[in-house]
């Protein structure tokens, strides 16, 4: 069991910058892939980014790539994402996951592949 505590999100301006933290509680965060999805008012949930058990393996949706980064430290139990040049339609509800590596590697951005989810952060950004 795994429990998951997003923080970091806000108000920010478009081109500004903010820093995502995931917490994990539980003793064996580093047997699971993390990986941060969003949703914005009136759509669907959607893949932003991933990172693997070891964090050499890191994988971004089209939409940020370039602008955010996704980092984790396994001593702190924590996932994060760092978000710049940010833009209006980066908007959304910011919600961490985290799957079993019982899962296997593929398709870190199936939503249905992850186990466990926080309850999310708002992040807006302005233009």
């Amino acid at each position: 069991q795994v429990q998951l505590v997003e923080s970091g999100g806000g108000l920010v301006q478009a081109g500004g910058s903010l820093r995502l933290s995931c917490a994990a509680s539980g003793r064996s965060f580093s047997y699971y892939t993390m990986g941060w999805f969003r949703q914005a008012p009136g759509k669907e949930r959607e893949f932003v980014s991933a990172i693997n058990r070891s964090g050499a393996g890191t994988y971004y949706a089209d939409s940020v790539k370039g602008r955010f980064t996704i980092s984790r430290d396994n001593g702190e139990n924590t996932v994060y994402l760092q978000m710049n040049s940010l833009k209006p339609e980066d908007t959304a509800v910011y919600y961490c996951a985290a799957r079993s590596y019982s899962r296997g590697t593929n398709y870190p951005d199936m939503q249905t592949t992850y186990d466990y989810w926080g309850q999310g952060t708002q992040v807006t950004v302005s233009s």
